[in-house]
């Protein structure tokens, strides 16, 4: 079944619960990226432009410490929103209490109101502990939330994957919960490689460790027509094959055994470096493309190879659905960008050719962004830690808690 969106809610003159992520990165209180305000416009003009009560509010960080509480509070990322939307936002700096009882019960059609960080909820300033009300899906908490509203938007996917009191736990004390436009694309592209993806079905993975991806390569093994490995875990996947790879960073040895069980589970389905890009030290100098079996003593892969980038293009002529997380390299350095680079372009050239490409939110989608190719793939998620659980096939608790059609 279909999961019900906000377009399909009657909002006029409704207060309409949005959850956000507004999880944005942040530097002496200014905004260093507004990529994820950007990206819930769609859902909070649709409510306003359509007569609705917008009550918006959004996690910001981690908040253990008092410390913690005055790091992330959320307001300026309201006034951004101001500016993005064109319209007044009024933001309460309360997380409860009469100030924003009173704020909700004031608004007019078509008016904003953003409240405070819902981490802060996670800390106790008068006891001076951390209780983890939000984080843990205090029932209390989400039941008073639920009382703010009538309706309940979910627009935040890269909180999906855990259950908290701003997600499952309104959902949980409203009648009726949808899905916002930036949720919806999550659900139509990761869910749809995952349910029924347009075949030839190709993955790519990189990032450091096979052990943070266990259980989406044993997924996408079932998946997948192909899983090509790039970034620092394809050392251990290659020291699994009985290759030396000198200083390049590996995995214990019971990870290795893993990569050598998952190679044998594979049986050809994964497809790994033939060359890599070398130095001799972990900094931003030119290195040396050399063939995996020939790394001298202290030789350490920073990049995929040009050669493995001609691999992995053969191997994705074709693809319909292409889903990619993890860099291939140190991409921050810029002599070890060119393999993320290359498969940005191949990605890019794909789309182009009608495949549907995602790339599932982390370093990957930073990349991507930072590189100026987020505009030319189908999809960029904005979760990693939820895009990783999606694609495992999981069941993601604020997916799972909007309304099906």
């Amino acid at each position: 079944m279909a999961k019900k969106i906000v377009s399909d809610l009657k909002v006029n003159g409704k207060k309409v619960l949005i959850r956000v992520d507004f999880n944005v990165p942040m530097k002496n209180g200014v905004i260093t990226d507004d990529t994820r305000v950007k990206a819930a416009l769609p859902t909070i003009k649709y409510v306003i432009d359509n007569g609705g009560k917008a009550i918006v509010f959004s996690h910001l960080g981690r908040v253990k410490s008092a410390e913690d509480i005055a790091k992330n509070d959320i307001a300026p990322v309201a006034v951004r929103l101001e500016e993005l939307i064109g319209k007044k936002v009024t933001f309460v700096n309360a997380t409860k209490g009469k100030e924003l009882e009173d704020a909700i019960a004031n608004m007019k059609n078509g008016e904003i109101v953003m409240f405070q960080n819902t981490r802060y909820e996670d800390f106790d300033v008068a006891a001076n502990k951390e209780v983890k009300k939000e984080s843990k899906n205090d029932a209390e908490l989400g039941k008073y939330w639920a009382s703010l509203g009538d309706v309940f938007v979910n627009d935040a996917f890269g909180t999906a994957h855990r259950a908290a009191a701003s997600n499952v736990g309104i959902a949980s004390n409203v009648s009726e919960t949808a899905a916002g436009y930036l949720l919806e694309k999550e659900i139509k592209f990761i869910g749809g490689a995952v349910d029924n993806p347009v075949r030839p079905y190709v993955a790519i993975l990189g990032g450091s460790k096979v052990s943070d991806k266990i259980g989406v390569i044993e997924a996408l093994l079932d998946k997948a027509d192909k899983v090509l490995v790039g970034g620092a875990m394809m050392f251990t996947f290659l020291k699994a094959l009985g290759y030396d790879v000198k200083a390049s960073r590996c995995e214990e040895q019971e990870f290795v055994d893993l990569a050598a069980n998952l190679l044998k589970k594979a049986n050809g389905k994964i497809v790994l470096p033939v060359d890599a890009v070398v130095n001799k030290a972990f900094e931003d100098v030119p290195g040396t493309a050399k063939a995996i079996k020939d790394f001298a003593d202290g030789d350490m892969g920073l990049d995929i190879g040009p050669k493995t980038l001609e691999v992995f293009a053969k191997e994705l002529a074709g693809a319909k659905t292409v889903v990619w997380n993890g860099p291939m390299g140190v991409f921050e350095m810029k002599n070890y960008a060119a393999g993320t680079i290359g498969v940005c372009e191949l990605l890019a050239k794909l789309t182009a050719e009608g495949a549907s490409t995602i790339i599932g939110g982390g370093d990957s989608a930073a990349a991507a962004e930072q590189l100026g190719y987020a505009s030319k793939v189908s999809h960029i998620s904005t979760g990693g830690g939820a895009s990783l659980e999606y694609l495992e096939g999981k069941t993601l608790p604020g997916v799972a808690c909007v309304d099906e059609k």
